[in-house]
C-alpha cells in the first residue's frame, strides 16, 4: 500500500519560513519524481515545485527564490522549505509521487500552510 504523509505546515506571520516534510512509503522513492501543489480556498490546485529523480528541479514564477525542493533519498522523504512567507501563500499543500511509465501518481492528504500577522 503505497502512502505519502506531509506534514510541517502551521501557521506563520508574514517573512517567516516553514518547512514542509513528505515521506512515502510503499514504493521505490528513488525512482519516482516528485511535486508539490498547493491549493488556496475558492481556487484550483496549482503546482508549486518538482524535483526529478535525477534531483532536477522546478518552481513557479510565484514561489521562485523563496522556496526550495529538496529530497533524502534515504529517508524517502521530500522536503519544500518556503521563507519569506507571504499571506498569498496560504493554502493547503499537497505532495505527489510520480514515475515515467506509470500512469498511476500518488497523493498524500496535505497540509494546511496559514501565512497571516
Amino acid at each position: 500500500q503505497v502512502q505519502l504523509v506531509e506534514s510541517g505546515g502551521g501557521l506563520v506571520q508574514p517573512g517567516g519560513s516553514l518547512r514542509l516534510s513528505c515521506t512515502a512509503s510503499g514504493i521505490l522513492f528513488r525512482l519516482y519524481a516528485m511535486d508539490w501543489y498547493r491549493q488556496a480556498p475558492e481556487k484550483q490546485r496549482e503546482l508549486v515545485a518538482s524535483i526529478g529523480s535525477a534531483g532536477d528541479t522546478n518552481y513557479s514564477d510565484s514561489v521562485k527564490g523563496r522556496f526550495t525542493i529538496s529530497r533524502d533519498n534515504a529517508k524517502n522523504t521530500v522536503y519544500l522549505q518556503m521563507n519569506i512567507l507571504k499571506p498569498e501563500d496560504t493554502a493547503v499543500y499537497y505532495c505527489k509521487a510520480r514515475r515515467r511509465g506509470n500512469p498511476r501518481e500518488y497523493w498524500g492528504q496535505g497540509t494546511q500552510v496559514t501565512v497571516s500577522s
